[in-house]
């Protein structure tokens, strides 16, 4: 079995305001790259929405190298989110988990997977995640397009 690599990145313009995102899939030789936009969203939406439409466009089951720029996603998986399973999607403060409805997506988007988390420096010339940047904010782009 390969090991699928994927970049993905989020971005707003204004937080709230139009945001994009971006992800790049590399299995081999083959490249997919994917973008969407929404008109009014939050940079930390749109970083869980790169992930999970990453994870979904994904053919079959496999092990994934993921890497994000987004610490608000990586201490998300990888930190807080057995505890908020565990106190019914609330904080340690006993708070309702923000983005709970992408949270629990992306539970499900990576349930088939083997997924080894990574983080990467944002906008510090790494290929990979440069170009999911170049791709969320192509999103943001259409977003402003689309409100004209």
């Amino acid at each position: 079995m390969g090991e699928a690599v994927i970049y993905t990145d989020g971005a707003c313009s204004g937080n709230p305001g139009p945001g994009g995102w971006g992800a790049v899939l590399q299995y081999g030789s083959v490249v997919k790259e994917l973008h969407g936009s929404d008109a009014l969203t939050t940079n930390n939406r749109m970083e869980l929405t790169a992930v999970i439409s990453a994870l979904e466009a994904l053919n079959r089951p496999g092990r994934v190298a993921l890497y994000t720029d987004s610490r608000y996603v990586l201490d998300g998986i990888t930190k807080w989110l057995p505890g908020w399973q565990r106190n019914g999607w609330r904080t340690a403060g006993r708070k309702p988990v923000k983005n709970l409805d992408l949270w629990q997506h992306l539970v499900k988007a990576m349930a088939p997977h083997e997924i080894t988390w990574r983080w990467v420096k944002g906008h510090n010339g790494d290929p990979g995640n440069e170009r999911a940047d170049e791709l969320a904010r192509q999103g943001i782009a259409e977003a402003l397009a689309a409100a004209r």
